[in-house]
């Protein structure tokens, strides 16, 4: 089982965990997005206009969401060095804020732990995998 993070709660980050939820060897634990509250992130998440509403369950208190009643530990942070992955044993975070893609920038996860960044946003210097093409 890995132990994932996502950073940026718009579209990519919620079909991250959309994906997420549907695999048993990858358990999303923590999201970070500044500017969306656990409220919203439940409606967002339970209701998508182009995917359809969420075959699950979805709840939320202060500081998680819910998924099928496991917590997912929310944070707002603005800066990538900030978020305490450590405290939620986060191994790999996906950043989909579109705002971290340098190696530099996104290396600032790996502050707190953390042993790989993916990138879902072009980068001008990070390796890009595309799946079918090179992603072996």
């Amino acid at each position: 089982m890995v132990n994932v993070a996502i950073n940026g709660f718009g579209r990519i980050g919620r079909l991250v965990l959309r994906a997420a939820a549907k695999n048993p060897n990858i358990k999303v634990v923590a999201v970070n997005d500044p500017f969306i509250a656990t409220k919203y992130m439940e409606y967002m998440l339970k209701y998508d206009t182009v995917h359809g509403r969420f075959d699950g369950k979805i709840d939320h208190d202060e500081k998680n969401i819910y998924v099928d009643g496991k917590p997912i530990r929310v944070f707002n942070e603005m800066d990538p060095a900030n978020i305490k992955w450590g405290e939620e044993q986060v191994q790999y975070v996906v950043e989909s804020t579109g705002a971290f893609t340098t190696l530099e920038k996104a290396s600032a996860h790996m502050k707190n732990g953390v042993e790989k960044v993916v990138i879902s946003a072009p980068s001008s210097d990070a390796p890009m995998f595309v799946m079918g093409v090179n992603h072996e």
